[in-house]
């Protein structure tokens, strides 16, 4: 396996913004992993996000997540629900909670002592799904949250959370090549609050939130990346989640709503106002079950 090294980089041109009325996008049908909010709380301060002076509503966050959920199925995509845990407040984000490609899974190892016990419940869960070539993570890693698969190279973040020995890892044991990137903006302290995956071949993103020299290496993989402005990244609008077509993000994500359709996109706005007091949106609820990408799904029409 390739290490990152010596990965040598090879982006993919795409047609440029004026011909983007002319691609013709299909969505693809997923499967995601999601976990009920009933224990959702802000009680302590991990991130710039969270006020435990602030008061939660949870029944309002109950109901903001189940819209999504009824959104994803709307869209065709199926959802397999975890049950929250008690003391969890956290687990509703289930982006952290591992990695599963193919037919290999790991779950999480958390930063902050707050969320740590999530990592055995998921992986508790994991186990209970019948996924064999489970492990949990020996470094600190959170899961899709900091590492995000585009096509058949993962992009991985460091900075706040998830360790740069935690990309070695996960690159030994999915056997894929993995792009390290620095996060250097607190309120981005995750990769998929900075960077939106498109499809296997493009990406959205704030540049701001990373190193100059992460920002070079993203120009040099995606030369025709969105590139999200300040207005879009306070909103978390790029914590969303795309299936090749429809892009599910903040309803408050105006500019790259405007952006994502133009590039022949549909972006579809979700509120989760309510989740955002914990610092998560819509990707942080949804945990995407990939395929292995050295295989190839079949596309339909969504």
């Amino acid at each position: 396996m390739t290490s990152v090294a010596t990965l040598r980089f090879e982006p993919v041109r795409r047609p440029s913004a004026s011909d983007c009325s002319q691609v013709a996008r299909q969505g693809q049908p997923r499967q995601f992993v999601m976990c009920r909010p009933d224990h959702f709380d802000v009680c302590y301060s991990i991130n710039p996000w969270m006020n435990p002076q602030e008061p939660v509503d949870r029944v309002l966050a109950l109901s903001q997540w189940e819209t999504l959920r009824a959104t994803f199925e709307h869209y065709g995509h199926r959802i397999d629900v975890v049950p929250g845990e008690p003391g969890l407040p956290d687990m509703v984000f289930a982006a952290n909670s591992g990695l599963i490609v193919g037919d290999r899974a790991m779950s999480a190892r958390f930063t902050h002592a707050e969320r740590a016990a999530e990592g055995p419940a998921y992986h508790r869960w994991f186990a209970q799904q019948g996924l064999v070539e489970l492990v949990g993570a020996q470094e600190i890693n959170e899961g899709e949250g900091d590492f995000l698969l585009v096509g058949e190279r993962m992009l991985a973040a460091t900075g706040f959370r998830s360790s740069i020995a935690a990309h070695r890892e996960v690159e030994r044991y999915f056997d894929l090549p993995v792009v390290s990137l620095e996060l250097i903006d607190p309120r981005f302290y995750h990769l998929d609050t900075a960077l939106m995956v498109l499809d296997d071949t493009n990406v959205a993103y704030f540049a701001p939130a990373f190193t100059a020299a992460s920002q070079a290496i993203l120009a040099e993989l995606y030369p025709d990346a969105i590139l999200a402005t300040d207005a879009d990244a306070v909103v978390l609008g790029l914590n969303g989640v795309s299936d090749g077509l429809n892009v599910f993000i903040s309803s408050r994500a105006d500019n790259l709503a405007s952006e994502l359709r133009v590039q022949g996109y549909n972006p579809v706005g979700v509120d989760l106002s309510e989740l955002l007091k914990a610092g998560g949106g819509v990707k942080c609820c949804t945990l995407d079950i990939h395929e292995d990408p050295r295989s190839a799904p079949t596309a339909v029409a969504s």
